[in-house]
């Protein structure tokens, strides 16, 4: 009875986190409509989190995992980024997370304090916090931390990484020349090998990345080839 009382207390808060976190990544923009990535963004990498979380290598590493405040950590994680972009009315970009993007977690913490406190203790408020700066942190062992980092870079590689680079490209009024010079300099300069190599704390989550880059690889390809007419008949690349 009381371990059914506690389940139900954690999904009623986690509910109630989770619209807290609605209503900060749900951005106004200047037209008067919402812009609406960073809340879909978040509710990806929740399920990212639950895969990883069910992977043989973390259930056999025998560390504990304390879902509740790593899901929150999840849903508020880009709540700095939002905060930016919302007193600026602007687009958001995800491409500052991936280098740089210490500040803007720490900005996430700021948002997590104000939004959750006499929601949730004080102590699960330190920890939301601390998963998400050492999320941050390459060199972090907290296991919460290398989950929430293994979810974030997860969203960088294969379709939907493409689709932030695309949004973005738009959005600066780049046209397709510009996107696939950017992405063949990228391959030039081995980021995206670096990427595979440096950014994943878990072999499987690494293993799921590098499929969805083969897939972006593919993508791309044929977005070259168009952009550069070389599957006109009698034009030659």
């Amino acid at each position: 009875m009381l371990a059914d009382l506690s389940v139900r207390w954690i999904m009623d808060k986690l509910g109630t986190i989770r619209e807290l976190a609605k209503e900060v990544l749900i951005i106004p923009t200047l037209n008067g409509g919402v812009d609406r990535l960073l809340w879909d963004r978040g509710q990806r990498m929740v399920r990212n989190v639950d895969y990883i979380c069910g992977l043989g290598e973390v259930v056999d590493s025998g560390l504990p995992i304390d879902r509740f405040c790593l899901l929150s950590a999840v849903y508020f994680s880009d709540s700095g980024l939002a905060r930016r972009f919302s007193s600026a009315k602007g687009v958001p970009g995800l491409a500052i997370l991936s280098v740089g993007g210490g500040e803007l977690l720490e900005v996430s913490t700021e948002v997590v304090t104000e939004k959750l406190g006499g929601v949730v203790a004080d102590a699960r408020i330190e920890k939301i916090n601390r998963i998400i700066t050492e999320s941050g942190d390459r060199s972090s062992r907290m296991q919460e931390a290398m989950i929430l980092s293994d979810s974030r870079n997860l969203e960088d590689m294969g379709a939907v990484g493409i689709f932030n680079e695309l949004r973005e490209s738009v959005a600066g009024g780049k046209g397709v020349s510009e996107v696939v010079s950017s992405w063949q300099s990228k391959i030039d300069y081995g980021y995206w090998q670096a990427r595979l190599e440096n950014s994943f704390r878990f072999a499987s989550v690494r293993e799921l990345a590098e499929q969805r880059l083969l897939a972006a690889e593919n993508f791309m390809r044929q977005l070259k080839i168009e952009a550069e007419g070389c599957d006109l008949v009698g034009f030659k690349c």
